[in-house]
């Protein structure tokens, strides 16, 4: 008997590469914005509700936890926004070529990292 093999290309078959990585990335900074989002609705209404409901969001953005969450939502915010660009600029047709697609693929990369930490640098400094 044969060994059962897979009916369609799977993760078992191939490696990772820069741009199926980067891809699924993009698709998961979407989730992690749309739940970002929904936190975000929940403060703004927290401050339409008076200052007991404020104090209590700003306690919970205060904690600990509250922060590496907001870190992550901008991280996924700068990730998704700079791989937007990219796609954007794929769909004009520019940067199309294997090497131009890693570049970028390179250069979004740095660019959240920078843009993350000049954000957070410029919030606690």
């Amino acid at each position: 008997m044969a060994k059962p093999r897979p009916l369609s290309p799977h993760l078992q078959v191939y490696r990772p590469q820069l741009t199926s990585v980067l891809s699924i990335t993009h698709r998961a900074s979407g989730v992690v914005l749309t739940t970002g989002t929904i936190t975000l609705a929940l403060w703004l209404t927290s401050v339409a509700r008076g200052p007991e409901a404020f104090a209590v969001m700003a306690s919970v953005v205060g904690h600990p936890l509250g922060q590496f969450v907001l870190f992550g939502y901008t991280v996924a915010l700068f990730y998704h926004g700079t791989n937007g660009i990219r796609h954007l600029s794929w769909d004009l047709g520019f940067g199309l070529t294997l090497p131009e697609v890693y570049r970028s693929g390179y250069f979004v990369l740095g660019a959240t990292c920078v843009l993350t930490a000049l954000l957070w640098f410029s919030v606690w400094f």
